[in-house]
């Protein structure tokens, strides 16, 4: 955990995430980077350089088995408000649109969702578990399948909510945040989606895995890519 909690301060300095009197929801989605993010947070509001409020927001898509019970467990033990939305996102995907490609509009819906949900609740932030795995997954999908180098920003203002999207985890690798996660027994929840493990992500990742048994710094190096902020500007500091 101190690893980890290392990676967000870090994070957190350069990109100005959390500022003071922030009230930050973080999308807790049951898997397992959103429960180490939250948990982290919680733990981070005790020596952040800013005091901030945190919100836990889960969005039930609307499908089942979905149980959210411990969860709220864990939320009462770390002293967190848990809020669940209820929506029809998997019903207008998977019955009425019936989309055989439902990833992208299924993350619109849901980001549309959790912005208004948080406007809802008066936050200013939205907290998501992305980390330094899932930015070069997204580097290396917009390169193959869309000509173009494109990746996530650590902080991104959305003008039509009035929301700032934050993504403190950036910095840390998908392999630490499996270990706190195991060490902390952190309550996952498996996802309901029908989609769920046959997504194009899942082939990047794949191939990530492969790229990485030939090179095996590769992770590295495209993290160093990610923050080239003068050849590339992938990741400029707002």
């Amino acid at each position: 955990m101190k690893e980890l909690l290392g990676c967000i301060r870090k994070a957190d300095k350069d990109f100005k995430l959390i500022d003071d009197g922030d009230t930050v929801c973080v999308g807790v989605s049951g898997g397992k980077d959103s429960l180490a993010l939250l948990y982290a947070l919680a733990l981070y509001r005790r020596f952040s350089p800013n005091k901030y409020n945190l919100i836990a927001l889960t969005l039930h898509l609307g499908r089942e088995p979905f149980d959210l019970s411990a969860i709220k467990k864990l939320c009462d033990e770390i002293e967190v408000p848990f809020v669940v939305k209820h929506t029809q996102i998997s019903e207008i995907i998977f019955d009425v649109r019936k989309d055989e490609n439902p990833c992208a509009l299924c993350a619109k819906m849901r980001r549309g969702a959790l912005t208004d949900t948080c406007n809802e609740l008066g936050a200013n932030k939205l907290a998501l578990g992305h980390h330094r795995d899932d930015a070069e997954e997204t580097l290396l999908l917009s390169m193959l399948y869309e000509g173009r180098l494109h990746t996530f920003h650590p902080k991104t203002f959305l003008s039509r909510s009035g929301i700032t999207q934050i993504r403190p985890m950036v910095y840390a690798s998908e392999k630490h945040i499996i270990h706190v996660v195991k060490k902390l027994s952190l309550p996952v929840v498996s996802s309901p989606c029908p989609a769920n493990g046959f997504t194009k992500r899942e082939e990047v990742k794949c191939i990530l895995d492969d790229i990485c048994r030939q090179v095996p710094n590769a992770r590295e190096l495209l993290l160093s890519a990610l923050q080239n902020e003068a050849q590339y500007g992938l990741w400029n500091k707002q």
